[in-house]
């Protein structure tokens, strides 16, 4: 099941430049782990074993995977996942 993958400015260097990328899997952990053999990289990038790191925040059609099932979340053709790197700063 193929889903849409928005990829973060700071990780494009790993996606060849793309912003979007089309991937398969049946859950979160699926699609990180495809998008790693694709991505050589990705995967340490996003996780700190097989946890999200916590300064990365991944979405599954708008909804933070923190509050749905973590890296279980299911996914179905056509959603669209967000990786959005948190954002620290001011004064």
């Amino acid at each position: 099941m193929s889903v849409l993958v928005r990829i973060p400015t700071p990780l494009r260097s790993l996606t060849k430049g793309q912003a979007e990328v089309q991937e398969e899997g049946s859950s979160v952990q699926e699609l990180i782990e495809n998008l790693e053999d694709k991505y050589k990289g990705l995967k340490e990038r996003l996780c700190d074993g097989q946890d999200i790191r916590r300064f990365i925040n991944i979405y599954v059609n708008d909804e933070d995977i923190r509050f749905l099932q973590g890296t279980e979340t299911p996914l179905k053709p056509g959603d669209q996942i967000s990786i959005v790197p948190a954002i620290a700063g001011g004064r």
